[in-house]
């Protein structure tokens, strides 16, 4: 049996240390996209459904304010039209990314749709949005 050298050896353990640092980085990725649409659907959800009118107000005023500024691309701008109360946008998604709005989906800032907005990066997990929250929705609601 041929021993490797100890150059053989450190050269080999610092490939196998990139492919670890590489695999904790796509977890510390996924886990960053996890959290944010997890985030996300709970404001939509607490938009939608708050028992307390005032919160859900204040919540959608202070996303009013924020989000102009924070949203740079034409195509972020587009995703929250409807929760900003925007009629006309400069950019149109694609045909692929538009999703027909559910029947009788109201387009106000406290009755945006987690169906509209927080399904489909929900289902992209394999889970409806309500799961996603935890919560499990009747049929009123969507």
């Amino acid at each position: 049996m041929v021993r490797k050298s100890i150059a053989e050896r450190i050269a080999q353990l610092d490939a196998r240390k990139k492919t670890l640092q590489a695999r904790l980085g796509k977890h510390e990725r996924a886990a960053d996209t996890r959290r944010k649409v997890l985030l996300g659907a709970l404001v939509l959800y607490r938009l939608e459904n708050a028992g307390d009118g005032e919160f859900s107000k204040r919540l959608g005023d202070w996303l009013r304010r924020e989000l102009p500024g924070f949203l740079t691309r034409d195509s972020d701008k587009v995703l929250f039209a409807d929760l900003l109360g925007q009629a006309d946008v400069s950019a149109t998604p694609a045909p692929e990314d538009r999703q027909p709005k559910p029947a009788g989906a109201n387009t106000g800032i406290g009755e945006t749709r987690i169906s509209a907005l927080a399904e489909k990066p929900a289902q992209q997990m394999g889970k409806t949005a309500a799961e996603v929250l935890g919560h499990r929705l009747d049929d009123s609601h969507l």
